[in-house]
């Protein structure tokens, strides 16, 4: 599949914050909820991608895909690799996601222990969608700026290698730290890797539960790096909500030294949309306001 092109936004740190607010898409999860949450506060000009869980499986996720797709909006579901059965299981999701309209789609492993069916991994699910004929014009594969806890840096930046050729983008998993994943992007551009990156941080959410979260997400670097600027450590033990705009800020600092394959964000919402919508207007308004004064 051929990679996605889009504009650098190339210019002063501040208009490249601009542009990755412009860029940006929200993670939700198909909780009872969701769709309404969704459609309150999430405009459809925001893109959504849909979280598998372990308790609901696919059917809930491509459920709730389905129902946000005939809303108008562009929502790209979790195909995690293990929970596919077989090939007529991956044959069928597409021609489900097809008649949905569905063109984008973020394939990624899974987290089970054990794969339901053939396929160990996403590479392996990628082979078999385009086996399928998918039609996604948007095809998502994860990128970990701090590695994995289970997987050596060389087989995750070999696994990338392989997926590239099939996919148009790279979602990061959460880092804290701007300038490691600033590096991690340049890394990859410099080993013939040309897709663009949509950097993953969180949304503006309760500090305890974000602590919670990246505990279980296996963010060891981002733990080492917070204990090393108790500063911010300190700022995550306050009661309120986390604040992304530091780093939001950060990134957009960092774009110009990554050859500007950073292009968006990605926000895990956890599910805080009015929260999270609120925070991306204000920090877009208040960086918008700057530039028309400049």
């Amino acid at each position: 599949m051929a990679t996605q092109r889009e504009s650098a936004g190339a210019g002063s740190p501040r208009s490249c914050l601009a542009d990755l607010l412009r860029r940006i898409s929200y993670e939700v999860t198909p909780f009872p909820n969701t769709e309404r949450n969704v459609l309150e506060h999430v405009p459809v000009t925001v893109p959504l991608t849909v979280t598998v869980t372990k308790a609901k499986g696919i059917d809930a996720t491509l459920g709730l895909t389905e129902r946000l797709v005939r809303h108008g909006y562009t929502v790209a579901p979790h195909l995690p690799a293990r929970q596919f059965r077989d090939r007529q299981h991956v044959a069928d999701v597409v021609a489900r996601l097809r008649e949905a309209r569905v063109r984008s789609v973020f394939v990624v492993g899974g987290d089970a222990p054990r794969p339901a069916g053939e396929f160990e991994d996403a590479y392996a699910l990628l082979r078999a969608m385009r086996e399928a004929h998918h039609p996604f014009e948007e095809v998502g594969i994860a990128g970990y700026p701090e590695g994995h806890p289970v997987v050596s840096r060389e087989a995750l930046e070999l696994a990338l290698k392989r997926k590239a050729p099939m996919a148009t983008r790279v979602i990061t998993q959460i880092c804290f730290h701007a300038g490691t994943t600033a590096d991690w992007a340049a890394g990859i551009a410099a080993a013939g890797i040309g897709l663009p990156v949509h950097v993953g941080i969180p949304g503006p959410v309760n500090r305890h539960k974000l602590m919670r979260i990246t505990a279980n997400l296996g963010l060891g670097q981002s733990a080492r790096f917070l204990r090393k600027h108790r500063s911010l450590l300190w700022r995550f033990l306050l009661p309120g909500a986390y604040q992304p705009a530091r780093l939001a800020r950060e990134l957009g600092l960092a774009v110009p030294r990554t050859g500007g394959n950073i292009r968006g964000l990605h926000i895990f919402t956890f599910d805080e949309l009015s929260r999270t919508e609120l925070w991306r207007r204000r920090l877009l308004e208040s960086v918008s306001e700057k530039d028309d004064r400049s």
